[in-house]
């Protein structure tokens, strides 16, 4: 039965690649269309296993958004092409006031949206105004949960944002925010145009408009995305003219697709295709670097995982080295925390749950549940970075809870479905993961396990745990401005989230990434995604 479901899957993907190639006269992708002067237009072609769920950045959270999103916005601050290390953006300066209260920005000059309107302070003022003032008229269309996990709520730690002039503007907080700065550059907070929100109100998430190196051209529902070079771009011409975002769920399916030339570069790859990418003369592997943590969020206000014992049992269960074995090729860590190790402030002294079905039944009989129980088991319908094949990986997970007498059945949705119930709370156990955003312990901690952000609807927290110790010593973290501190108050946290187990840390993952030996200038970062700038194709 195996081996017919392989024949199938690859039958299947064999007639999209040559049904491809068919539609373009018999030409890769990316040389089908001539430029003036006879040169052939460049087009990167990009695959990945999922849509995105929205274009307008401050409302999304998934990756598979944010990689489009992110050609076509600029921040106000980024990260360096090979670290978290924040550097201008559109803002060219920065500094803040003795009581670290008021930070004040220093704009770039002469930069336009893609509209042909000016970026200056009153367009930083409208999207800021925006996103955190629940009576904005412009403040419709989606739920800014990013906003409120980053900046705590609306309106959140901006009490008030003040054009000073033209090109400065002023952040005035309620308070000191150490992780301020690297919050500004994620690429969530990408700026829009405020007359393109104007114009299309509820439905700009379909026709974003930012200052980015890419226009956005058009988007056809779980098919492709199309993005094309901003000629006037501040930072520089893109190398290419058109960026295609093609959604191939499956791994298989893209992996061929890539051998065949279809696309130029890939996430999402199969463990034992490392190593057919490895032995291929015409592709390259490449590594993300680690800064994530994939997860399985167990909600606490559901019965019977309310219960301290019955968390700590599946914590037991669950047998990490097998699953990393199986399903990612040696390219991840089992986790023992909610942050990854490469981070400061993470607490090595944590000692895992090891692997002991004995002690998961003995602790599920004193819970009173001796002979186990019924539940649900969520998981992805897309592979992220942090879990390469969720369907597999739930499986697999399924199969050991069984062992100690947990009949969990497998449920999934299309990701925007999916991501939308598990931020309303209809899961009992939820796959998921998070791709740090900025390099600080905050990114992680505070947006997925602090009690602020257990909001139906928008919540960040999808295991629904409210624990006060823990919540007290993330917001202080937030205000201590010296890093030391801050990260013994993390260090602490960790301890307390180990012994609640509203979690199983499943694993921190490095992820493998493929593309043609053509395609030069792809740096993976360590957010998840990047700019493809810099990015060219020689063939």
């Amino acid at each position: 039965m195996k081996r017919m479901k392989k024949i199938i899957t690859l039958f299947l993907a064999l007639t999209v690649v040559f049904g491809l190639v068919g539609c373009t006269g018999a030409k890769k992708q990316g040389e089908n269309k001539g430029a003036p002067g006879g040169n052939k237009e460049k087009v990167f072609v990009f695959g990945k296993s999922g849509d995105a769920s929205g274009l307008d950045p401050i409302n999304v959270t998934d990756g598979e958004s944010l990689y489009v999103t992110q050609q076509i916005f600029d921040t106000l601050l980024d990260y360096e092409e090979d670290s978290t290390e924040v550097k201008p953006g559109l803002a060219t300066e920065w500094e803040n006031s003795r009581d670290g209260k008021e930070w004040t920005l220093k704009l770039r000059q002469g930069v336009k949206f893609h509209d042909g309107t000016p970026f200056n302070a009153e367009a930083v003022k409208f999207n800021f105004d925006r996103w955190r003032d629940e009576k904005n008229p412009y403040h419709k269309g989606g739920d800014f949960s990013y906003y409120t996990a980053m900046f705590s709520g609306f309106p959140g730690v901006i009490k008030d944002v003040i054009v000073v002039d033209e090109y400065t503007v002023k952040f005035v907080l309620t308070k000191p925010m150490a992780p301020f700065l690297a919050n500004l550059a994620m690429a969530t907070f990408g700026i829009s145009s405020p007359e393109a929100i104007k114009k299309y109100g509820e439905d700009y998430f379909k026709h974003p408009v930012g200052t980015g190196p890419f226009k956005f051209v058009k988007w056809e529902k779980d098919q492709q995305i199309v993005v094309e070079k901003n000629p006037e771009y501040w930072g520089g011409k893109p190398k290419v003219d058109k960026v295609v975002f093609r959604v191939i769920p499956d791994n298989s399916a893209r992996f061929l697709e890539l051998k065949a030339g279809t696309i130029d570069a890939m996430i999402g790859l199969n463990p034992d295709d490392v190593e057919n990418v490895k032995n291929d003369p015409n592709l390259q592997l490449l590594l993300r670097p680690s800064m994530n943590v994939g997860y399985l969020a167990i909600n606490v206000e559901k019965k019977p995982f309310d219960n301290l014992q019955v968390r700590q049992a599946i914590n037991y269960a669950i047998n990490k080295k097998a699953l990393i074995d199986a399903f990612y090729a040696g390219l991840a860590k089992p986790a023992k925390n909610p942050m990854p190790p490469s981070l400061w402030g993470y607490n090595d002294k944590v000692k895992d749950y090891e692997y002991d079905p004995a002690k998961a039944k003995a602790l599920l009989a004193e819970a009173g549940y001796p002979n186990g129980f019924k539940t649900t088991l969520w998981a992805m319908p897309v592979a992220r970075d942090y879990m390469p094949q969720p369907k597999e990986i739930g499986q697999a997970i399924q199969q050991d809870l069984a062992k100690v007498g947990i009949d969990a059945k497998i449920v999934t949705y299309d990701w925007t479905t999916y991501i939308e119930k598990g931020q309303n709370g209809e899961h009992d156990l939820y796959l998921f993961g998070w791709v740090g955003d900025n390099g600080d312990p905050d990114n992680f901690l505070y947006y997925l396990l602090d009690k602020s952000n257990t909001v139906k609807g928008t919540a960040g927290n999808v295991s629904f745990y409210k624990g006060e110790k823990v919540s007290a010593l993330l917001t202080e973290a937030q205000r201590e401005t010296d890093q030391a501190k801050r990260a013994k108050l993390y260090e602490e946290a960790q301890e307390l989230i180990h012994e609640e187990a509203p979690w199983v840390p499943l694993v921190h993952a490095t992820p493998p990434v493929a593309a043609r030996k053509s395609i030069t200038g792809w740096v993976p970062h360590a957010t998840g995604t990047e700019c493809f700038i810099n990015i060219d194709k020689t063939e």
